[in-house]
């Protein structure tokens, strides 16, 4: 019973903020601004990664391990999109309102999006890595893998993100509550930011061990090969592609794992809630720029990019000659499809008149 006295389950989140001293409060046009501005990005985010979804399952070149995983990284952002329209409409005054339940849900999915991108990633680099030692434009592995690695991928990501409402928590030890995020523990904090630290650096490493392999193995094969070797190139296309994606995803997200590690060693002097707004913007960006990515570094997606929107503006003028088709004509009308009047109806008209 002396437990239950001490958690405060049952508190709104105004309580957990006044208890940390963090400021969420915005002005009301500085709230509808990022609103309609965050919106269109997420518009944005949502329809270009789903196109990516898309060329990856229609064009049968991209059945491949790299594009199944570069599929689901987009997955990732697509679930991203998701986080951060549920987030803009429930922050400011709004978050003061939330219930715990309803702020881990707002969390959870952020810590998803972004431990799902991670581990892809990852994966990715592990995947580029094989193929690029064994001197292959795409790996050997298996469908059945790609899709075993797909699901831990997720699994793993779900598992982070619902780490804090598991018990990681400080809402039954108010002085272990964090500013960034008012009922989260300073050592979770901590933890996550300096695993997901951890992970860019061994990325990082990855990517120069295969760019040092490649550059080496180009240099050993072009005086004795002349044409072929642009084909050899094959897989650098697909490196250099990775590595902006690489390069992009830890430019936008090292300043806000910083702070949150910041945050996590309870540096007073840091004043991270002024960030706050800031790193969010990063993050956003970021998933707005991977889809551009693919499409300038990878002729053949833009090709499908192009293809699908072809198929969509089609499709949409079919339905709306379809429609008009179908259209009852009215009395006053008359079309080219029209019969001429039969004998009966002339003997008819005439007698009339």
């Amino acid at each position: 019973m002396a437990q239950q006295n001490s958690c405060h389950y049952n508190e709104s989140m105004g309580f957990f903020y006044n208890n940390s001293n963090a400021e969420d409060s915005w002005n009301k046009p500085k709230l509808i601004l990022v609103q309609v501005v965050g919106s269109l990005f997420c518009c944005f985010i949502l329809v270009s990664n789903a196109m990516v979804i898309a060329a990856v399952i229609t064009n049968k070149r991209f059945h491949y391990p790299f594009y199944y995983l570069l599929a689901n990284l987009a997955a990732s952002d697509f679930l991203a999109g998701i986080a951060y329209v549920y987030l803009m409409f429930n922050t400011g005054e709004v978050s003061r309102k939330l219930t715990v339940k309803g702020y881990f849900i707002r969390q959870g999915l952020l810590d998803i999006s972004l431990s799902a991108s991670l581990a892809n990633l990852l994966v990715i680099a592990l995947e580029r890595y094989i193929s690029v030692m064994n001197w292959k434009v795409h790996s050997n592995l298996t469908k059945r893998r790609v899709t075993l690695l797909i699901v831990l991928v997720w699994a793993i990501s779900i598992f982070m993100g619902a780490v804090p409402s598991l018990g990681w928590n400080c809402i039954c030890n108010l002085s272990d509550c964090s500013q960034l995020a008012p009922i989260f523990s300073r050592s979770y904090l901590i933890f996550w930011s300096v695993s997901n630290l951890v992970v860019f650096l061994v990325m990082v490493v990855i990517y120069t061990r295969i760019y040092t392999y490649v550059k080496r193995k180009t240099a050993v094969l072009t005086p004795h090969t002349s044409g072929s070797i642009n084909r050899k190139r094959t897989p650098i296309k697909l490196i250099k592609t990775v590595m902006v994606v690489l390069g992009a995803f830890v430019i936008c997200w090292t300043p806000g794992l910083v702070v949150l590690l910041l945050d996590g060693l309870n540096c007073t002097s840091c004043d991270v809630m002024k960030l706050k707004t800031w790193l969010l913007l990063l993050a956003v960006l970021n998933s707005v720029m991977n889809p551009c990515i693919y499409s300038y570094k990878d002729e053949e997606m833009w090709t499908t990019f192009k293809n699908l929107m072809r198929c969509i503006g089609n499709g949409t003028r079919r339905q709306r000659s379809t429609r008009a088709n179908a259209r009852p004509l009215s009395s006053g009308q008359d079309t080219g499809n029209s019969q001429p009047p039969s004998e009966e109806t002339k003997n008819d008209d005439q007698g009339i008149l």
